[in-house]
C-alpha cells in the first residue's frame, strides 16, 4: 500500500509480534515510530554488529528531519527527495525565456506570456499536495508551519500557516487560476502535474525530483524540458529546502541474527556504490555527502536522463539548516496535510476565501494536535 498504510500495517503488526525486522516509514510518520519505541536506534544497531557509520556524512538537511532534536539519527534516511520547478523549455524560448524563473514575480510575467501566446495551461498546480507547496515555499522563505520550532521543542506546538507568507502564496496563484493562467491537475481532473508537464499539456509545474524520471520516461517526442530551483517572492533571503520520503526503522523484537542482517543490509545501501545504483533506477538523491560526490565524480549529473537532479541536491544544500527549514515533528501530520489540501480544493473550487479555508484548516489541526497530545501526555520529545 501507500505511505500511510505502511505505517498502519507495521503498527497494527507489532502489536502482534508479527512484525518485519526493518520497515520504510514516510516523513511525515517519523514522530509515531519515535514515540512507540519499538525500534531499535540506528546508533545501537550498527554499533552492535561492529559497524562505524560517519553519521555526520548524512547530508544535514536529510538527516535532520529524521533525526532528534539534538541530532541524532534513529532511523536510516532512505529514499529522499525535495520539489524543485520544471519547465518547457521551447515554450520559453518562444516567449524569449531561457531559465527557469527564480522569483513568483518572474512566475507571473512568465504565466500571462504563455497564456498570451496561446498556451492553455501556463502552469499546472496540485490542491492535494501541501508537501511541494506549503511545506517546501515554508521552509525556503524561512517561515514556520508550526510553534515550538516546527514540533521539535514540544508536542504542545500550534500550526501557525494562515499567519505566514503561505497567505500570500495562495492569494497569488488563486488570482492566477482565476485569470486562466493556472489550471488544477490532479487524479480528480483526469491527470495529475506529472502527466500534464510531461505529456507538454502544462508548461510549468512544481514537483518532487524523483518524478525526474518518470518524465524522462513518458514524456511526449521532442520535450525538451528542464528543471531549477523552486522560486521565491522578491527581496527573499532563500533557505534549503525540505527533503521528502522515507527512512528505514529497524524495530525491536528480533533475534541476533536478524539484527545482524539487518545491520549488514544498512551497511550496504549505505554505500556510494549503492547511492548510485538506486538514483540510476530511481528520481530519488543521494542522502550521504560523500555519495553525491562519489556521483558527481562519476559524472552522473552530466547524462542526460539525470542532468537536472543536481538541482535538488544545490536546493537541499542551500543554506545550513534552521528551525523552519529542518523538518516538521507534528502528531497527526498525515491528517494536517489532508487539512490543507481540502482547504487549498475549497478555495480553488470558490466554497470559501482564503482566511476562511486556511483559519479553518488551522483551527481542525490544532485540534489534532491537542488530542495527539493528551495520547502522550507525560511524553517528552527525544
Amino acid at each position: 500500500g501507500a505511505y500511510e498504510t505502511a505505517l498502519q500495517n507495521a503498527i497494527a503488526a507489532y502489536r502482534v509480534k508479527k512484525h518485519p525486522t526493518i520497515v520504510q516509514i514516510y516523513d511525515a510518520g517519523t514522530l509515531d515510530l519515535m514515540l512507540s519505541e519499538a525500534y531499535v536506534p540506528a546508533h545501537k544497531l550498527m554499533a552492535d554488529n561492529g559497524y562505524k557509520v560517519d553519521w555526520n556524512d548524512y547530508v544535514s538537511s536529510v538527516a535532520n528531519y529524521y533525526a532528534t532534536s539534538k541530532g541524532e539519527l534513529y532511523s536510516f534516511p532512505y529514499n529522499s527527495s525535495t520539489a524543485v520547478f520544471y519547465y518547457n523549455k521551447d515554450a520559453f524560448t518562444k516567449i524569449g525565456k531561457t531559465a527557469g524563473p527564480k522569483t513568483w514575480e518572474e512566475v507571473a510575467e512568465n504565466m500571462k506570456l504563455l497564456k498570451d501566446a496561446g498556451y492553455e495551461c501556463p502552469m499546472g498546480w496540485a490542491t492535494d499536495d501541501s508537501w511541494a507547496s506549503m511545506e517546501q515555499f515554508s521552509a525556503i522563505h524561512n517561515q514556520p508551519i508550526a510553534t515550538k520550532g516546527n514540533g521539535y521543542f514540544g508536542l504542545d506546538a500550534e500550526v501557525v500557516f494562515n499567519k505566514t507568507k503561505f497567505v500570500d502564496l495562495v492569494k497569488f496563484l488563486k488570482a492566477a487560476y482565476d485569470r486562466g493562467e493556472l489550471k488544477i491537475k490532479m487524479p480528480a481532473t483526469g491527470a495529475n502535474v506529472t502527466q500534464a508537464f510531461a505529456s507538454g499539456d502544462c508548461q510549468m509545474v512544481q514537483m518532487s525530483i524523483a518524478s525526474h524520471g518518470t518524465v524522462t520516461r513518458t514524456a511526449k517526442p521532442g520535450l525538451n524540458w528542464d528543471v531549477s530551483m523552486l522560486p521565491v517572492f522578491a527581496g527573499t533571503e532563500r533557505r534549503n529546502s525540505l527533503v521528502g520520503g522515507a527512512s528505514l526503522w529497524v524495530l525491536q523484537g528480533k533475534s541476533a541474527d536478524e539484527y545482524k542482517a539487518a545491520a549488514a543490509f544498512l551497511n550496504y545501501i549505505g554505500t556510494k556504490e549503492s547511492a548510485l545504483w538506486y538514483s540510476t533506477r530511481t528520481g530519488y538523491i543521494p542522502v550521504k555527502k560523500s555519495a553525491y560526490e562519489f556521483m558527481k565524480a562519476q559524472g552522473f549529473y552530466d547524462k542526460a536522463p539525470f542532468k537536472g537532479r543536481e538541482v535538488a541536491m544545490e536546493s537541499l544544500l542551500a543554506t545550513p539548516v534552521n528551525e523552519n527549514s529542518r523538518g516538521i515533528r507534528l502528531g497527526n501530520f498525515t491528517q494536517i496535510r489532508k487539512e490543507v489540501s481540502d482547504a487549498l480544493s475549497d478555495i480553488f473550487a470558490n466554497k470559501a476565501t482564503v482566511e476562511v479555508a486556511l483559519n479553518a484548516a488551522v483551527e481542525r489541526s490544532n485540534t489534532m494536535l491537542r488530542k495527539f497530545e493528551r495520547t502522550y501526555a507525560g511524553k517528552a520529545l527525544p
